[in-house]
């Protein structure tokens, strides 16, 4: 046992002289990757770190929510101070030559005022004015009212009716249910209505008329520029319109149809022929029997027609809108019976209107008279009124450099902080600005605002700029001095 016991240790007295310097130097890289992946890990061997200094409601979100309500994300969040605001909004709010801005900022849940210019005066707002037309159709018609355009035949089985029902966002191809603009189509009409007069025996010649009837008064406004009108802002209004009165559904901007019923019914025309049927040339005007429908298709909700309107600024679906209001408030489809239903319903919510002026309620004339404090209001009850049926326009706020007419404002770095945060109406003519919405500040205070600028210089790219950041300051707020 001796002998075996030393020539062991004598065999490993030499392994070892042999081997140390390899074994160390393989511990000592056994040590350096232990280290380097403990760098790559840290989550592995040490605390997770802090949480970044962005608030959570200002971060990216890893899915897209649906927008019900928006309210303060904490009722205890704290309330800007409105000293601190006024001290930050009186350095960015300021117009790039002539004019002046006035302005307000509420807290959306209790309704104190924060910050005031000029709140209570009377100014032109521009397409502004769409959000006082946004509360009124929801609050006149609900979220989930529909317009229905009809075929209805006569007496005379060869002669049939396209009857408008207030949707100017007819397409022309099939209806398409996944769409605002198109989801009537005319050519499921003309199917629909091609398969009931074959039904029927009729072969043709078919005559097409027009029935427009549910809109009265001058199809275009007379406090409207008639360069506005050239230039292609908007157009005689009518209640069945293709593509909110435009040639093609891509087109925003040139010349658009002078008289829209009569282009649709062309167009209808067209599709029943394309469906089999013989088809005199020429439209004309006519009313059909009510109780005798060959075919019907429905609008997208008025919801969805209000987003639309919302997001893309459109004049001319704004003041269907306001035409199918005054239907649904029990007065005339005139433009003057439009501006009357508006000031009701707004009357209803609560608003004062007494000194309100209402040319139209698109926006385009410049005898609108409202003031920021009014629009301040109105946000404030869609964003946290008591009526839910209004909570349906939130999805149409144009957002920060993101959708609608913000969709390239909020990219220099001095608005960029407001991009995906500010969510607002835009408002714009020839000397006037506007911008009315509401952001949550970085202390999770909800905040409602409208800017407007009046007497402007035409064209100055500060003035929206001074607007765009006065929005970004509310959103990076604290504003607790």
């Amino acid at each position: 046992m001796g002998v075996k016991d030393g020539s062991a240790r004598s065999r490993f007295s030499a392994f070892w002289a042999r081997s140390r310097w390899p074994l160390l130097l393989l511990l000592v890289l056994l040590l350096l990757g232990a280290t380097v992946v403990a760098g790559m890990a840290p989550h592995l061997f040490s605390a997770p770190k802090a949480a970044p200094a962005v608030p959570a409601w200002q971060q990216l979100p890893d899915r897209l929510s649906d927008t019900k309500a928006v309210l303060p994300l904490d009722g205890e969040a704290p309330v800007p101070v409105p000293g601190e605001v006024a001290r930050l909004l009186n350095q960015t709010l300021r117009p790039d030559g002539p004019g002046d801005i006035s302005a307000v900022v509420m807290d959306a849940s209790s309704g104190d005022v924060l910050f005031d210019r000029a709140a209570g005066a009377a100014r032109i707002p521009a397409s502004n004015m769409k959000l006082l037309t946004a509360v009124a159709v929801l609050k006149a018609m609900g979220p989930e009212a529909r317009f229905t355009t009809r075929v209805l035949a006569t007496d005379d089985p060869s002669t049939v009716v396209l009857t408008g029902g207030g949707d100017v966002l007819l397409g022309a191809g099939d209806s398409d249910p996944a769409a605002v603009m198109g989801h009537a189509g005319l050519a499921s009409l003309a199917k629909e209505t091609a398969a009931k007069l074959t039904a029927a025996g009729v072969k043709g010649p078919v005559t097409v008329t027009v029935d427009d009837s549910l809109f009265s008064g001058p199809p275009l406004n007379p406090a409207w520029s008639l360069d506005d009108v050239a230039a292609g802002e908007t157009a005689p209004l009518f209640p069945l319109a293709l593509n909110s009165g435009r040639y093609a559904p891509g087109v925003t901007t040139g010349p658009r149809p002078q008289d829209a019923a009569a282009t649709a019914a062309e167009a209808f025309a067209r599709r029943l022929a394309a469906a089999g049927i013989e088809v005199r040339p020429g439209v004309e005007r006519g009313k059909g029997i009510p109780a005798n429908v060959l075919a019907a298709a429905e609008s997208a909700t008025v919801s969805d027609q209000v987003d639309l309107m919302l997001e893309s600024s459109d004049n001319f679906l704004a003041e269907a809108l306001g035409r199918m209001t005054a239907k649904a408030s029990g007065k005339e489809a005139t433009y003057d019976g439009a501006t009357a239903a508006v000031r009701q319903r707004l009357g209803e919510l609560g608003l004062a209107t007494d000194a309100m002026e209402l040319a139209d309620v698109s926006g385009l004339a410049l005898g609108n008279q409202v003031s920021a404090r009014q629009f301040a209001e109105v946000v404030r009850a869609i964003t946290s009124g008591p009526d839910p049926a209004l909570r349906t326009a939130l999805d149409g706020f144009p957002i920060a450099g993101l959708t609608g007419t913000l969709d390239d404002r909020y990219v220099e770095a001095g608005t960029a902080g407001g991009a995906g945060l500010v969510r607002a109406k835009t408002g714009t003519l020839n000397t006037v600005i506007a911008l009315s919405g509401y952001v949550v500040d970085a202390d999770g205070r909800l905040l409602v605002f409208s800017f407007i600028g009046n007497g402007l210089e035409p064209g100055a790219g500060g003035n929206k700029v001074a607007m765009d950041r006065s929005a970004s300051v509310l959103a990076a707020c604290g504003c607790r001095g």
